[in-house]
């Protein structure tokens, strides 16, 4: 903060400031303003369009036409466009001479864009898509790493009304068909390789695999990300450079504006796995990730602009790969004018150097005052006996946001002790829960509340979290499953080629009919905080990253050796989280190393690292229900310590005495303590 200025007020202090002297709008506590948020949500999205000063070219006729699940109608008759929002910032934002992005690589490869260059390569690119032929509501499909380049290539994508999607380059070529095959692309914008762990890896062949398989793809962009050999190129022709096609300047370039759009135009397709089928492809708008994204980024992550005075020089990162939804809220700093930090990478050095220092010394070197990982980064941190003393100076750092899985008390109060070595006496936890799903979170941070280790501090404004028992009914102090018993404008519009929305409806509506079931255990104390005990559900969660079950078994499955399979994670808040795979093998096989390896090694290259199990163990039966499903959530509750009377009806089961292996596995491993009432 410069010298002189005052000292900085909370995000959310501003804002109530202005419901008391814009609205005449006065709340006791916290818990008022939530009741009143989730009450009457049309007068508080109507406060957060005005307090953001959102902008559309024509009126809307109401805020809220129609307050259900699904199906809620946010601002009819409004129109949006994400890239506006963005570029509403560039003359102030470089006028006090903050850049929109800086950048950073395992390299040591530094690189900054100014809003101005941004704004000039954006348009550069998507007068060329344009010249291609890209029209609105054509999908552009990106194979892309953390790096400026994609924030602009999704800019220009969605400035012309094309929809957006994208898949990170450590994941194999297999689950990236399962995703894009589904939203027919019509260009293909991707890199050559990455630098990655002190590695370089080539992916010029999976591009070239990509390609083959997607033959709604008319124009290919590649990205000379790695610098890779042109006899590799040559697989990749025809194919335009991404350098070339963003380094346009001229009068076209500077003039050029992001269309208009309707609120609930299609601004990017992203995937949620669940444990039977393909990934799911959700659609979000362009209006409802804006006004969700502005509320959450400065209400309750505290991130200002970059620009203002109350909170001069506001850098935020938060590390993410492009295949995590925590990418799209990195990029969202733009949003309300921030300077966005990212980092292309490990964080945590090599196999042959294991470094857990990497994130914590590139916030030293870019200044970042908002610092955000999984909440494993941190677990891992601590494990490795990080010294954050030995990073730089990192006393700018105000923030520290975790997500992706419960944080616990332990790791929460090792960061705290940390900071304080360096003389951060107040450093707050963001700590936040919600979903790839709406693009946005249910549960986070307050600046203005008190801190609990462990805990999240309070529901997020406008959404209406409860925890529910298994009667349906709404409980405090309890474990139950986390729900949202009214809509809110970030809700998917549809799944891509979902007809009559079944699959969307059997995602979160099934259990709860018109209410949105999330898949997580949620407890919410008497004061109001929250704490996430994991999923309720079979789907995979690692480090933050959640792919459905049936994705890893097609490729075990695909191994001749192996019959049968089924997977379990066991992710409980303060534990680690565990994530054992078993096998079912042909007769007169036995799981050894070899095989391990070629197991693990299957789930890499279809899949990606992250999701190779922490254990294979060989079992006689997969227990299956008399209809042949697999059933991982039972195994999954009973792993947790369920007891299994509990967890499992016999009759229902086509092998009830399978079910002994894992009984008695659950005795010899130990198992984690079920919380009360999940």
């Amino acid at each position: 903060m410069p010298p002189g200025t005052a000292e900085r007020v909370p995000q959310i202090r501003l804002y109530q400031n202005w419901l008391r002297d814009k609205r005449g709008l006065a709340f006791a506590d916290y818990d008022a303003l939530w009741r009143w948020s989730v009450s009457d949500l049309s007068g508080f999205w109507q406060s957060i369009w005005d307090y953001f000063e959102l902008r559309s070219p024509t009126p809307y006729t109401a805020v809220l036409a129609e307050e259900t699940m699904p199906g809620a109608r946010w601002f009819e008759g409004a129109q949006a466009n994400y890239a506006h929002q963005v570029f509403r910032h560039v003359d102030k934002a470089h006028g006090a001479g903050m850049p929109a992005i800086v950048s950073r690589n395992e390299k040591g490869e530094a690189r900054e864009l100014s809003w101005p260059e941004l704004r000039r390569q954006v348009a550069s690119l998507a007068l060329h898509l344009q010249a291609e032929g890209l029209q609105p509501g054509d999908r552009v499909a990106a194979y892309l790493p953390n790096v400026p380049e994609a924030i602009v290539a999704f800019l220009a994508v969605v400035s012309l009304g094309g929809v957006w999607s994208i898949c990170a380059p450590d994941m194999g070529t297999a689950a990236v068909l399962d995703r894009f095959k589904q939203i027919e692309p019509k260009v293909l914008i991707a890199c050559d390789g990455v630098h990655y762990a002190g590695r370089d890896v080539d992916r010029t062949e999976v591009v070239a695999q990509l390609r083959a398989a997607l033959p709604s793809v008319s124009h290919t962009l590649v990205l000379r990300n790695l610098g890779v050999s042109e006899t590799a190129m040559a697989a990749l022709q025809p194919c335009a450079d991404f350098a070339a096609a963003t380094a346009r300047d001229d009068d076209q370039t500077r003039t050029f504006e992001p269309v208009w759009l309707p609120f609930n135009h299609p601004v990017w397709i992203v995937y949620s796995s669940g444990t039977t089928g393909l990934p799911k492809p959700i659609v979000h708008a362009h209006g409802g990730s804006t006004i969700v994204a502005l509320t959450l980024k400065a209400l309750h992550n505290d991130i200002g602009c970059s620009y203002d005075p109350n909170s001069w020089g506001e850098r935020y990162h938060w590390y993410s790969s492009t295949g995590w939804v925590m990418w799209n809220a990195q990029m969202s700093g733009l949003l309300n004018g921030t300077t966005c930090c990212i980092f292309d990478g490990s964080p945590a050095g090599s196999r042959e150097k294991p470094d857990w220092g990497v994130l914590f010394r590139f916030a030293a070197d870019v200044g970042a005052t908002f610092f955000g990982a999984g909440a494993a980064f941190f677990a891992n941190c601590m494990k490795a006996g990080l010294d954050v003393s030995q990073c730089g100076e990192l006393r700018q750092v105000r923030v520290l946001g975790t997500t992706g899985s419960p944080l616990s008390e332990d790791v929460q109060r090792w960061g705290t002790q940390q900071f304080e070595a360096i003389g951060v006496r107040d450093i707050w936890w963001c700590n936040i829960s919600g979903g790839t799903d709406f693009a946005g979170a249910f549960i986070g941070g307050n600046r203005e509340l008190p801190q609990t280790p462990g805990e999240m501090q309070c529901r997020l404004l406008g959404c209406a979290v409860e925890a529910w028992s298994e009667q349906g009914q709404p409980v405090i102090g309890e474990v139950g499953e986390l729900v949202c018993t009214k809509p809110i404008p970030s809700m998917p519009l549809n799944f891509w080629g979902d007809p009559g929305n079944k699959r969307y409806l059997a995602s979160y509506f099934d259990t709860y009919p018109g209410v949105w079931r999330h898949g997580d255990w949620l407890k919410i104390t008497p004061r109001g905080s929250c704490i996430i005990y994991g999923r309720s559900d079979a789907t995979i969660n690692r480090h933050g990253l959640r792919m459905g079950t049936s994705e890893l078994y097609s490729a075990v499955e695909a191994l001749p050796e192996v019959l049968d399979s089924m997977v379990v994670d066991l992710e409980y808040l303060g534990r680690e989280s565990y994530m054992p795979l078993f096998v079912v093998l042909r007769p007169g096989i036995a799981l050894d190393d070899a095989l391990k390896s070629r197991i693990a090694g299957a789930i890499r290259t279809a899949l990606s690292p992250r999701f190779v199990p922490d254990g294979i163990f060989q079992v006689p039966e997969i227990p299956r229900t008399l209809t042949g499903k697999k059933q991982e959530l039972p195994i999954k509750k009973l792993l947790l310590g369920q007891p299994l009377e509990k967890v499992v009806n016999r009759d229902t089961m086509a092998n009830p005495g399978s079910l002994d292996w894992y009984v008695a596995f659950a005795r010899q491993r130990g198992v984690v303590p079920a919380p009360a009432a999940a």
